[in-house]
Order: structure tokens, then sequence, then C-alpha cells
């Protein structure tokens, strides 16, 4: 056995020294051979991820980590005895909690439906939460809330309105970088 042929059998091969190894007729490394194409489809299947850029995977992590603050955020909410209206209930059910957590599913058969629902879902949700916990004074407003669940319920708010931000970029980024927008 040749150096080069060594070396393919040890993992070190190249495009053109593998298409040369391909046509040989040399025992071990048809062996060789056939065990990689026969992993081909797995390969295949193991890459159907379409290259998720890194910009996804932190959209991803923006999206699951909005989760999780927002349940401390509504704990914060039902601890302190803040209700919302039934409109105000059924926009952060739909379009906080819902809304992004659709929208990473959609990305896998559709990377254009789903980015654009996250980025929409995430500035409205921004929107919502800066104008009641900021803006208008209203029991939602953060100086309002019970001196007991007030450092909870302003931090969860200032963290729910970084991620909604930053959601809303890394899903824009997202379709800029795959030339979906």
């Amino acid at each position: 056995m040749d150096q080069r042929t060594q070396g393919y059998r040890h993992g070190k091969e190249s495009n053109s020294f593998r298409t040369e190894l391909e046509s040989s007729a040399c025992a071990g490394v048809g062996i060789r051979i056939q065990g990689l194409s026969r992993f081909k489809p797995l390969t295949r299947l193991m890459g159907m991820n379409r290259n998720k850029s890194t910009t996804w995977i932190w959209m991803a992590g923006i999206v699951l980590a909005h989760l999780v603050i927002s349940i401390v955020h509504g704990s914060a909410h039902t601890n302190a005895h803040v209700a919302l209206s039934p409109a105000g209930n059924l926009f952060v059910f739909v379009v906080i909690l819902a809304g992004p957590l659709i929208g990473l599913g959609l990305t896998w058969p559709s990377m254009r439906i789903g980015a654009w629902l996250i980025m929409l879902a995430m500035a409205g949700a921004l929107i919502f939460g800066v104008v009641n916990h900021f803006v208008f004074s209203s029991p939602d407003h953060v100086a309002h809330i019970d001196p007991q669940w007030r450092s909870l319920f302003t931090t969860t708010a200032i963290l729910l309105a970084a991620t909604e931000a930053l959601g809303s970029v890394l899903a824009f980024q997202t379709l800029r970088e795959r030339r979906l927008l």
C-alpha cells in the first residue's frame, strides 16, 4: 500500500485523491469506499438543517430565553395582583408567547415565514411591553407594582424588552443573510 492510500485509510483524503481511490481495484480501499457510500444518505439527512447560521442559532436561543423570562414575568404579574384586560391577555398569549415559538417552528419548513413571524411578534411584544411597563401610567407600570414584587417585575420587564429587541434584530438579520427580505 502506498503512502497516499495509507493516508486515505486514516481519514486524510483529498477530493482528487478520493476520486482516484474510488476507481481503484484494491480490495481494502473498496471496503472503505463502500462503507462511506453506505452512510451517504445518513450524512445528507444529518445535513438537512440547511446550513443554519450562527444568527439563526442565537435567534432560537433568544426566543427560548424570551419564553422563560415571560413565564417568570407572568408569575410576578400574578403575585403582584396586576391583572390585564381580556384583550391584553389575548395579546400576551397569541403574540408574545405563541408568536415567536410558532415562528421558530416554522423556520424548518419555511425560513422566510418563520423569521418574519418572529420579527413581527417580537417587535409587537416590544412595543406592547415598553408602552405598558414604562410609558403609560397604569397598574402595569413598573412604578405602580407592589414593592414586594417590584424588583422581579422590573427586572423581567427590562429583560423582556431586551430579548424582544434582540430577537427582532436577529430575525431581520437572518432574513437579510439569506436574502429573504
